[in-house]
């Protein structure tokens, strides 16, 4: 009976589960767990054995998302075979969601979801159920897991995560070129029926582009896109899901698709023929004009280079490219001159320098154009012979003396007449002068090659009747050398020699200079005038190398008798005409060692004794220096050391302290401080020893001291007075210190100020200063009778 009750229940619960799940779909992997009956076997001796089973019976349960019923929805039944029915068996539900999404009745093992699930957020939930005891909550069954899933519906429309795009695809090419991909996702079951089944296409950008329904990838769709015509599409891309049938949710996204440029253009002058002037008066390097090829293409596609392919001002003319607008700029290379050559014609080509191999075909990639130059006619200044002229003049030469003559012309058809000048500056010491019609210079004093070898000056020429426009040119003016200035020695230096040099010794090579240029062979010669010719102590030889030797005719100097000796020497050069000069040579006569070592050259050291040197001499200087040093020091030491009267402590002031910067307190002002209280330690403690008073009682006389009206010597009067002064207790050793830091009450007289004259009541009556006369007639108004109106105040 109890089989057939379990039978039965199972068919019910079968039932039940078929109706709750025959509206929805079922998942993959539908699993039935059949129930496993609880049932009685008995031995062969008759006894009952009992064995408990599993008797949970269930299937996979399946929730649909999303479902938005007004009931919460059963999801299952679970049921033991244990449960008779009768309420005594409680159903547990545990796991994720149990007991805030699912549900579960106790009694009857029913679950329901209570929230809308989202398999996006959680695809399945875990659960566990359990079969208890109601009244003691004891575990009937053991525990057992099971899995609801959620069931998908098409609810996420697909989504591109990356847009919008931008992509690029080369101009001109062919059709199907990949531009790019894009990809779109959809967070449905892709494994549950079509609702992440993605289809692409194309809403905007045809007939240019077009993409592929599975992949995604976007490819050109027509040839030839040229990108100077248009750079830059629009194109939106669809997703569609449910494999892009009717109901399906889509999603779009934008992709900017820009063609990048080819060297597809070769360059080209808006017009073949340009036209172009330049003054005659320009300066090579100035710019003459511009012209520029078009060529759409961008970076090296669109770079233009230009060059001078012929025509005859290709030597006159040159070409650069300017660096910011690529522009090719025409520049004057040489001078032109309208009056040789008034046009010019050049042809210019412009070509890529970068040529892409795939549209060669479509060349060729340059261009030419003719130039055009006229040379115009300017007011140019006049033009000199000569870059630069150099002249010559001798020096002393008389003012007015020719020195050179320049020349320029008027290169214009009009050929003005020149005026010559020389620049200012140049010409500070106005040492030249310039005839101004036909450009003859000339000295204004004779000049001097050894204070100026060279005069530069500039020479400026202008058309009479022009537009002021002048030419210069350098003018260098060398001053030929004059043989005007007579030789002299080369040094001025003394010469010595020693006492004891032996007669017939070389003592000096004298040599001359001449501020004058030195000649090819000229030399100098040198001898004794006629009144140096005879001397006896020394001679002279020419060297015949524009250099002399200076002998010693005798021997036995002393500096004692001389020790100076002057010799006059002539010198001569052989220049046109010849110059000399009488120099004079001062030779001193030295002591010097045996080694002919000179030690000195003055004679002051031979009136000291004989047989002290040098050395000894300074050493003497020396101590003597020292010695007066320690007696000055010694002095200055003992005059500022005074030997006090009475003998204290180091720390014992003996001089008086008066301060003199303290106003004092005028008579009433008797208080003093006794700097002896500070200087001895007893007087803190009211006990003085010595006391600046006079005694009561004068102090004895010293025993055998004799009385000092008798006494006829001084010395010893004195002596014995201060021997008592000194040993005399009550004598103070000196004055104490008086602090006038008190200024009394104030005087009698009262205060000078008439300040207080005014506000104070007086008894003084002032009105007689009213008959003192005008003059006191302001003293008395300020000090005569006061006002009835006051006093009634």
């Amino acid at each position: 009976m109890r089989e057939a009750l379990g039978l039965w229940l199972f068919l019910i619960f079968l039932g039940v589960a078929l109706c709750s799940h025959a509206s929805m779909p079922l998942g993959h992997g539908h699993r039935k767990r059949l129930s496993l009956h609880r049932h009685r076997e008995r031995g062969k001796e008759g006894q009952v054995l009992h064995r408990s089973k599993r008797g949970w019976v269930w299937n996979q349960f399946f929730v649909i998302e999303e479902y938005t019923g007004p009931d919460p929805v059963l999801v299952g039944r679970l049921h033991s075979d244990v449960d008779s029915g009768d309420g005594t068996i409680k159903y547990i539900l545990s796991g994720d969601g149990a007991g805030t999404i699912f549900v579960i009745d106790d009694k009857t093992g029913n679950i329901h979801a209570t929230k809308t699930l989202d398999r996006e957020e959680q695809a399945q939930y875990t659960l566990t159920a359990q079969a208890v005891a109601r009244e003691t909550n004891k575990p009937l069954e053991p525990p057992s897991e099971f899995i609801v899933k959620v069931q998908d519906i098409n609810d996420n429309p697909p989504e591109f995560l990356h847009g919008p795009y931008y992509a690029s695809v080369p101009e001109m090419s062919n059709v199907g070129t990949s531009v790019m991909q894009v990809t779109a996702t959809d967070a449905d079951d892709p494994t549950y029926g079509n609702s992440a089944r993605l289809v692409y296409s194309i809403l905007q950008g045809q007939p240019y582009f077009s993409v592929e329904s599975q992949t995604g990838i976007i490819r050109t769709a027509l040839p030839n896109m040229d990108r100077e015509a248009r750079q830059e599409y629009d194109v939106v891309i669809q997703a569609k899901d449910m494999g892009g049938h009717m109901g399906g949710l889509s999603g779009t996204t934008e992709v900017k698709i820009t063609l990048t440029d080819v060297n597809d253009n070769p360059p080209k002058f808006p017009q073949s023929v340009y036209s172009m002037s330049v003054s005659e008066d320009r300066i090579p390097g100035e710019e003459v004009g511009r012209l520029k090829a078009k060529d759409p293409d961008l970076g090296e596609n669109g770079l233009v280079t230009y060059r001078l392919i012929e025509g005859d001002g290709m030597n006159v003319f040159e070409i650069v490219t300017d660096s910011v607008t690529r522009d090719c700029v025409i520049k004057l290379k040489k001078p032109v001159d309208f009056e040789t050559k008034p046009f010019y014609t050049l042809k210019v080509e412009a070509t890529n320098p970068h040529v892409d191999p795939r549209f060669i075909a479509w060349g060729p990639y340059k261009d030419t154009a003719m130039v055009k130059i006229a040379v115009l006619d300017a007011d140019e200044p006049p033009f000199f012979s000569s870059a630069s002229y150099t002249f010559e003049v001798e020096e002393n030469a008389p003012d007015g003396t020719v020195v050179g003559q320049v020349h320029a012309k008027d290169t214009d058809t009009a050929n003005n007449p020149v005026r010559y000048q020389i620049t200012p500056y140049t010409n500070l010491d106005q040492l030249f002068t310039i005839s101004p019609e036909d450009g003859i210079l000339k000295t204004t004093r004779p000049l001097d090659r050894e204070t100026q070898p060279w005069h530069n000056i500039s020479v400026s020429a202008s058309e009479i009747g022009g537009h002021h426009q002048d030419a210069k040119v350098r003018v260098n003016i060398k001053v030929k050398d004059v043989n005007d200035n007579a030789p002299e020695f080369a040094t001025q230096n003394d010469v010595l020699m020693c006492e004891n040099f032996p007669a017939g010794k070389l003592i000096e090579t004298v040599s001359a200079v001449d501020k004058d240029e030195m000649a090819y062979r000229q030399h100098f010669r040198f001898n004794l005038p006629p009144e140096a010719v005879n001397n006896h102590n020394f001679s002279l030889k020419d060297n015949l190398d524009s250099t002399a030797s200076i002998y010693v005719i005798r021997k036995g100097f002393s500096r004692m008798s001389q020790d100076i000796y002057f010799l006059p020497i002539e010198i001569n050069d052989n220049g046109i005409p010849p110059m000399s000069s009488t120099n004079t040579l001062t030779i001193r006569v030295c002591s010097c060692d045996s080694k002919d070592t000179i030690l000195s050259c003055n004679v002051e050291p031979y009136v000291l004794p004989a047989g002290l040197s040098t050395g000894a001499l300074i050493a003497i200087l020396a101590c003597i220096v020292i010695l007066l040093a320690i007696v000055v020091l010694f002095v200055a030491l003992r005059r500022q050391k005074k030997e006090p009267l009475i003998v204290f402590e180091e720390e014992d002031i003996r001089e008086n302290i008066i301060t003199y910067d303290d106003e004092g307190g005028g008579e009433e002002d008797t208080e003093a401080f006794d700097i002896a209280t500070l200087q001895n330690p007893d007087g803190a403690n009211g006990y003085l020893p010595r006391k600046d008073i006079k005694p009561e009682l004068q102090y004895a006389v010293r025993p055998g001291a004799r009385p000092a009206a008798n006494s006829v010597d001084v010395d010893d009067f004195i002596k014995t007075r201060i021997s008592d002064a000194d040993n005399d207790p009550t004598a103070p050793p000196y004055d104490s210190i008086q602090i006038y830091g008190y200024e009394g009450r104030g005087s009698v007289a009262g205060s000078l100020s008439s300040l207080e004259s005014v506000t104070t009541d007086s008894d003084l009556d002032y009105d007689y200063l009213q008959s003192w006369g005008p003059r006191f007639k302001k003293l008395a108004d300020l000090y005569g009778t006061k006002d009835p109106v006051d006093d009634n105040s």
